[in-house]
């Protein structure tokens, strides 16, 4: 277990003082693959460096397993820190060693025997489909091969936890799929924590099983990444699940805009098409988007309803009295 308890990380900057985290609180079982988004400046690589010590909390404790990792000293640190290891968007390998050698790097500095260590490594870089590439220097690798190499040199110390930080921000799609598809695998067959730190909902959604918003510093929601997706509560959750609706419906003009969100069925009933026939109401569809998480459909669409209050006000009662669908108003629209 990883808990976060009242966590806060105040910088000293020439302007004065700079509040990066703000009394964070998080508790992360293990074997999950656990989510932290927020957009940029949203203190997630701040938070990430705390969990692993790498930046010391102003206040507060980091527990892993019920031990406190602030009131350890250096020594105590490093030795736990091989059961917390990290790997970087840059994958900061070491350019003047094979991927052998960047591998077994870790091993080496634990005291590792060089035969153990090089059987080792080799291993890794099975389990991460890069057996071939033992003797290859990190510049021959394209981006992906270089990420799947920080992440066999990561597993080295046999740890709980894996942090994650950006990992797949400088990766195309279909590499990034391939890197989450591997941190599963691993997190199934190793039963190893995985705390992914992200601005990307889309790595999120594919998977994570709880999620937490970090904004300005503090988590603004926190939960299971269906109920997130179903309902986005906050301003900064329904930013990141629905980042372009608002901007859509500012396109059209229609005096109420309506939310609709669907919650996690395999298919979407003609919904649209239902509204007109029961109830005679006709609505605009001015922008849609689905997703798909852990094999379940979710999405939204915007809908803009009639003018007359009576039609708009049939027309959102027969939306919400649907089965797996919520609809709210967008507050903040104006035709």
């Amino acid at each position: 277990m990883v808990e976060l308890k009242h966590i806060s990380k105040v910088f000293q900057t020439t302007g004065g003082e700079l509040q990066a985290l703000k009394d964070v609180n998080l508790q992360i079982p293990d074997g999950e693959i656990y989510g932290i988004i927020g957009m940029s400046g949203a203190g997630k690589s701040t938070l990430v460096r705390c969990i692993n010590m790498l930046e010391r909390p102003t206040e507060g404790e980091v527990l892993i397993n019920g031990r406190n990792l602030c009131t350890m000293s250096e020594r105590e640190l490093r030795a736990q820190r091989r059961d917390i290891t990290m790997i970087f968007q840059q994958f900061n390998l070491l350019m003047q060693r094979t991927c052998l050698k960047n591998v077994c790097f870790p091993m080496e500095i634990s005291g590792t025997g060089k035969a153990e260590a090089s059987k080792r490594a080799m291993e890794l870089l099975e389990l991460v489909g890069l057996p071939d590439k033992a003797n290859a220097y990190p510049a021959q690798l394209s981006g992906g091969q270089k990420q799947r190499v920080a992440i066999a040199r990561a597993l080295a110390t046999d740890p709980k936890v894996l942090l994650c930080d950006e990992a797949t921000s400088a990766l195309d799609p279909n590499t990034t799929h391939s890197i989450l598809q591997l941190i599963s695998d691993i997190n199934r067959r190793l039963g190893i924590t995985a705390i992914i730190i992200t601005h990307q909902m889309s790595v999120i959604e594919e998977i994570c099983s709880r999620v937490a918003i970090l904004d300005a510093g503090e988590v603004v929601e926190e939960g299971s990444v269906k109920e997130i997706f179903a309902n986005p509560k906050t301003d900064a959750a329904k930013r990141l699940v629905f980042p372009s609706s608002d901007i859509t419906a500012q396109h059209f003009q229609s005096n109420r805009v309506v939310r609709v969100v669907f919650n996690g069925g395999t298919s979407y009933e003609p919904l649209i098409a239902s509204l007109a026939i029961d109830c005679g109401v006709k609505a605009n569809i001015l922008g849609a988007e689905t997703k798909n998480v852990n094999g379940q459909a979710f999405g939204y669409m915007l809908l803009g309803l009639p003018e007359s209050e009576t039609e708009a006000g049939k027309a959102l009662a027969y939306i919400r009295s649907r089965d797996g669908v919520t609809a709210e108003e967008v507050p903040d629209y104006h035709g």
